[in-house]
């Protein structure tokens, strides 16, 4: 019962995430779209992760190489998914105040992803 409640909420932060991205690009005064393509940063954000623990083998070491490396990638997508924004405001394409929006959106949706993997990723009998 208790996993039915943390995906609940996760699913509840999760959409308030993407609401914050969405009011970043549809409200009138802001209307480009260009901030969605931080969605992409979010679908491969977890890939490093997965890959590494399929390949790292289960022994009682606190770390390996590969572990080290997908927590490498998987930093410089999500700083990658908080710099576009912050781009895209600098060379004028989209305004400052959606560019805050957008940020909003990427740590709320970025903390929602940790969360996930805290409360799903412990148990040893759940297999990706």
């Amino acid at each position: 019962m208790a996993g039915i409640k943390a995906l609940v909420a996760l699913s509840f932060t999760g959409a308030i995430g993407l609401t914050f991205l969405m009011l970043g690009c549809a409200l009138e005064g802001y209307g480009v779209y260009w901030p969605l393509f931080v969605l992409v940063f979010h679908m491969i954000s977890p890939i490093p992760y997965f890959i590494a623990k399929r390949v790292t083998d289960d022994s009682d070491a606190s770390s390996s190489a590969c572990q080290e490396l997908a927590y490498f990638f998987t930093t410089g997508i999500v700083v990658s998914a908080f710099g576009l924004p912050i781009i895209l405001a600098r060379v004028s394409v989209i305004k400052w105040g959606a560019c805050g929006l957008v940020l909003a959106g990427n740590a709320v949706i970025f903390i929602t992803i940790q969360g996930f993997f805290f409360v799903f990723g412990r148990g040893d009998d759940f297999s990706w």
